[in-house]
Parts: C-alpha cells; structure tokens; sequence
C-alpha cells in the first residue's frame, strides 16, 4: 500500500509543476491599488485587462459609499445563520424580487458564491434517472456539479448542433427506460473564447425534444441584451431558459450570485440547495450593495455603451493588425498566438515588464498545447490611450515572438521542465 501523498510528491499536475517559477508573477500574481484601468504590479504601473469590472461599478464613488455606509451600519457579521434558521431579513427578499424581475423571471435566490452555487444547483435539479447534456467546454463549476450527479451525462461538442441533437437523442432513449428527464446545461458565453452559447438554436429543439434548459450567464448579465439581463435577451429566447444563472463577480463588481426560474422551481431549490441550506446567509453589507449597482445597472444605460465603445474599439483594431481574436461574441476578448508554455512566460514577462500591459495568459491543459490565449477583459473604465497602447504593444511581441526571441529566452526554462 502506497502512502496517499506519494502522488502528489512525483507528479504536482499539468500547472503545478511550473510553480516554482510561476507562483507570484504568472498565476497568483499581486495586482495592487484602487480596481481601475490601470493598478500597480511589481512595482509599476500597468494597463490592467484581467479584472472582470465590465462597468466599472467597483471603485465608483456611489457603489464605495454605500459599501462603506452598509458596513458601518450591520459589520461583516449580520445576519448571521443560513437563511432557513436565522439569516433571512427583508432585504434578501427585496434583492432577489429585483434580480428576478430584471431577468424576466418570477423568482429569484440568491447565493454566497457563483462556483458553489452553480454547482449545488446542478446537483439539486437532478436524480440518478435523469440525463445531463451539456457543452464540453463549460466552466468548471459546471462541470464539478455535473460531477456531482449519479445518472448519465454526455457532452457535445462545443457549441455544435448537430452533436447537441445526437446527445438529445441518446438521453431521450436512456430517459424513455429509466422515466427520467434531461437537464441541457450551456453557457450565456463562453469566458475562455468570448461566444455566446446557441440558446437560440437551443431553445428551439425543444420541440422536437423534452428538456429543461440551465444557463450559466456570469459573462453575459449585465453586458448583454438591450437591458443588460444577458445572452437570452440578446438572443431573444430568455423565455426559454428554464433556469438562469448569474453571479455578481463581474458586472456587479462584488461577490455573492443568483439564479432565477419559474416560482415553483425557485421554491423547490430553496429547499434542496445544500450549498444555501447549510451555510452562512449573503452578509448585509452585499446585499445592500448589490442592490445598489443593480440599480445602476438598470438606470444608467451609459455604463453598457462605454464598454461596448472600448469592445468595439479594441476587437476591431486587433483585426485590423491581424490578430486573430476567434469568433468570440461578447466582450470577453481572446487574442491566439502560436508557441509553447515557456515562449507564453517570457512573452507574458516582456509585456508586463516593457509594455506595462497585463492581461490573462492561458495555456495547455486549458487550451490545446501550442497555443497561447492572451485573455482581455475591456471595461468601461478603460481608455482610447489604454487600447491604443495596448495595441502597439501587441504588435510587438507578435514580432519578436514570430522571430524566435521568446523561444530563445525560454530556452534554459524548456529544458529545466523537459
């Protein structure tokens, strides 16, 4: 009999194992000062496009004043409990009927955290009878709730209709002997790649098959649609989500989520989310504040146009240069470049350090090996200067990646990790 840590001893997994050179600069890194278009790292000043602020709620005067005037009045602490023994107040009720009825749904919970609340809610919606289809490129919280289930799951190919009819028709056959349902699960869009999830496509199968359709909207509330209520509004289909979800981590600028369906769902969730039956009710000072940047949200329309101007300002002149950015379709913007882990570290060091620019870098086992994914996160506190620098600044390092520059200065790191 081994001893349980032998494994993690010789093999620290597909990230872990460039820790040594990476903890601290590459992944968890320290971006330091007020949330804006540009903070401080390593002790200089960068232009920041890795902070999910879309509207730049979280530094904005009225959002930090009534944070600050919510937490002086009910602490860190009130209330204190689950929601179900004695953490309930009314203004959890009045946020929740506000997010619901912003989504066009009849009922609305919230959550402490978007990962564990995604996934317990995968969790409660199906038994060991049912089929869960879902998208082979979803978020991790999605994937450790489908984790989670006991019956059958099958994946379908990224965002491919055929392969999402072929599963359908494998589930409905599986369901037809067990008596269960299916449980089809996309994304509103994609945070790696940037596109929307084809709910439209989606909810249109649904009458030729028997489904419930859980959308996952973290990148696409507050961003999308002509009121900001997400991918189904954009699409036209938000009637056809049977069960939405969106967290606070980006739009809102906060912490804490939601999901939202028809009240008899949202009764039965209640009563079945382990994640919310058994922790700590959303502090006071969250809810507060999230009613207050929903509040924004819908009454300052201006916030959405400012970012989509810098999305449309910064996606259309990486074109332009011959960058390929993908098909993404929202705000989330990829930038592909060609070359190996150790190329990604000193590409990724020369930006921050001779560009002053900072962004997300994404390599294998996220993505496909030999590729690299620079992830850009425009906000509406960016700036015509910010994506103008960031430009140049990218056709700079295409070069010297494109001339073996990067492949040279990694050369020592390659063959350390060979």
């Amino acid at each position: 009999m081994s001893d349980l840590f032998d494994k993690i001893y010789k093999d620290k997994g597909p990230l872990g194992k460039w820790a040594s050179i990476a903890e601290g600069y590459f992944v968890f890194p320290k971006l330091e000062g007020p949330i804006a278009n540009r903070m401080r790292f390593n002790g200089r000043e960068v232009i920041t496009w890795s902070v999910n602020d879309y509207l730049g709620l979280a530094n904005h005067p009225d959002v930090r004043k009534v944070d600050a005037e919510a937490a002086a009045e009910y602490g860190s602490a009130y209330p204190m409990g689950a929601r179900m023994m004695s953490g309930h107040t009314d203004l959890h009720e009045q946020l929740e009927q506000e997010l619901a009825a912003f989504v066009h749904k009849e009922a609305a919970y919230l959550l402490n955290f978007g990962y564990q609340g995604c996934m317990s809610t995968v969790d409660a919606l199906v038994s060991k009878d049912d089929v869960i289809v879902y998208d082979v490129d979803a978020h991790a919280c999605i994937i450790d709730g489908v984790r989670l289930h006991q019956g059958k799951r099958f994946t379908y190919k990224h965002n491919d209709l055929e392969s999402i009819e072929k599963n359908l028709q494998r589930a409905t056959k599986l369901t037809e002997e067990t008596g269960g349902g299916i449980l089809v699960i996309s994304e509103g869009v994609f945070g790696m790649r940037g596109e929307q999830g084809k709910l439209k496509e989606i909810v249109a199968l649904k009458e030729k098959y028997n489904f419930r359709l859980f959308v996952d909207d973290a990148h696409g509330f507050g961003t999308l649609g002509k009121t900001g209520a997400g991918a189904g509004e954009e699409q036209g289909v938000q009637d056809g989500i049977d069960v939405y979800f969106a967290t606070f981590a980006k739009s809102l600028a906060s912490t804490g989520a939601f999901i939202a369906a028809d009240k008899e769902i949202m009764d039965y969730l209640k009563y079945n989310l382990r994640s919310q039956m058994f922790a700590k009710s959303l502090q006071m000072q969250l809810v507060i504040g999230a009613l207050k940047r929903l509040d924004m949200l819908r009454t300052m329309p201006e916030l959405k146009e400012k970012l989509w101007d810098n999305v449309n300002a910064l996606q259309s002149g990486l074109k332009k240069r011959g960058f390929d950015i993908g098909t993404t379709q929202s705000c989330v913007t990829p930038v592909y470049l060609k070359g190996s882990i150790p190329e990604a570290m000193a590409l990724v060091k020369d930006l921050r350090e001779n560009y002053g620019i900072f962004c997300s870098i994404v390599v294998y086992p996220v993505i496909p090996k030999g590729l690299i994914l620079l992830r850009l996160i425009p906000t509406a506190t960016h700036t015509m200067q910010d994506i103008e620098e960031t430009l140049d600044a990218f056709d700079a390092i295409r070069d010297r990646l494109d001339n073996g520059v990067y492949k040279r200065l990694s050369a020592s790191v390659a063959e350390a990790f060979a």
